[in-house]
């Protein structure tokens, strides 16, 4: 048979007794098929190391040309010389699971085995953007190329929508895209225990990195702050909400870990919470007294900080902080500056960077938590000190603690 070309594949007609094979001079193992149907198609015939032979059709004649086709025979039959066999990894490929099925499969091993907050952040990532973009993809047929499309899909707010339940829009961007990348390839590697794919295509995907907080307010900042908070109460903005926002930046907590404080952790004899579970881990964080007393007098609620409506704990403070924020006229600043601010108070008072990372609940051996039941004692008093210049610097002559304000009761 002379080479192939258009003029060949479009002389081949079907023959209803039978396939019509063409093969190629130039390209052993190359060829055109034509099915009784008519239905014609680009293959390649091999021998796998075990001697058997295989067809693998790879491409409708029309869909590409027979130049094209020719040079993805090229790949399979190289694929074939060096050992592989394209036709099982297909074959592979049609019988694996989905990425939806593995993310359930990955969820329902890491159950009891991850922590209970980390979990459901993956199942809220895994739904909102892995299955959408992914979901009915085969795990083995996904590349590299395809996850740098989902994280960019991220990116550009593709999987954007409004959350059930309290909260607004999932809006995605940049470092949603990363963590989703980074929990993904955590998904390829139980993958790979599984025996569905042998690489990892998240492995090297480029993303955002996690920017460290660089932002904080000076003292100046603080006073700026501790003003806009009073003017703020006297226009009617949400004292629970004020109250959070104080208590973060007298405490160096995260967002979470104050917003969702229930009172059975907290403390004050002993200058501590008592975390059953942070990011870090069940632990004691030592507060000062200025922080306590940014505590609101319980009122009968299980949250020290309770929503405005309903049973559970306060939501929405990025809103507060933003209003507060206008006020002060202070940009840059998110929740975690807060925390930052408190940090950044701690190490101008000259305490070293092992004390400040356990004030902030880090995992730090030998200061963390002398004794399982009590507070490093060093951190105590650290964190008295602490809580009490930022408290010196936020508050005004007319600005009182959350407990001697009597309307937040």
């Amino acid at each position: 048979m002379p080479k192939i070309t258009k003029r060949i594949v479009d002389a081949l007609k079907p023959d209803l007794s039978g396939e019509v094979f063409a093969w190629d001079s130039e390209l052993k193992g190359f060829g055109v098929r034509v099915m009784p149907s008519g239905v014609a198609s680009y293959l390649v015939k091999y021998r796998t190391t075990e001697g058997r032979q295989r067809k693998l059709a790879f491409a409708r004649v029309g869909t590409v040309t027979p130049d094209e086709a020719r040079g993805l025979a090229k790949e399979k039959l190289a694929a074939a010389a060096r050992g592989e066999d394209p036709s099982a990894d297909r074959n592979r490929i049609r019988h694996a699971p989905t990425m939806a099925e593995v993310c359930d499969l990955y969820l329902e091993d890491a159950e009891g085995r991850v922590k209970a907050s980390t979990l459901a952040m993956d199942r809220s990532r895994i739904e909102r953007h892995v299955k959408p973009l992914l979901g009915a993809r085969r795990v083995p047929a996904i590349t590299s190329d395809d996850v740098e499309k989902m994280r960019r899909d991220i990116e550009a707010g593709r999987t954007a929508r409004p959350r059930q339940g309290n909260g607004g829009v999932t809006t995605g961007g940049a470092g949603v895209a990363a963590r989703t990348v980074g929990m993904l390839g955590t998904i390829m590697e139980f993958a790979i225990r599984k025996k569905f794919i042998s690489t990892n295509p998240a492995r090297g995907v480029w993303r955002q990195p996690d920017g460290k907080q660089t932002r904080f307010l000076s003292p100046a900042e603080i006073g700026r702050f501790g003003r806009a908070v009073q003017e703020a109460l006297d226009d009617g903005e949400t004292r629970t909400g004020i109250a959070v926002l104080r208590f973060l930046l007298l405490s160096g907590l995260r967002r979470i870990e104050a917003a969702a404080l229930p009172w059975q952790w907290v403390d004050e004899r002993c200058s501590c919470i008592r975390f059953g579970d942070t990011k870090g881990g069940a632990q004691l964080r030592a507060i000062g007294p200025a922080a306590f007393a940014a505590l609101p007098v319980q009122n009968g609620s299980p949250w020290a900080f309770p929503a405005d409506r309903g049973p559970g704990h306060f939501i929405g403070l990025p809103k507060v902080l933003a209003r507060l924020c206008d006020r002060a006229n202070l940009d840059g600043v998110t929740v975690h500056v807060l925390r930052h601010t408190y940090a950044a108070t701690a190490a101008e008072m000259g305490y070293s960077e092992l004390v400040i990372a356990g004030l902030l609940g880090h995992r730090v051996s030998g200061v963390t938590a002398r004794y399982a039941h009590m507070p490093d004692p060093a951190l105590v008093a650290a964190a008295k000190e602490v809580s009490a210049k930022i408290a010196e610097r936020f508050n005004t002559p007319r600005l009182m603690t959350a407990r001697q304000d009597a309307e937040i009761v």
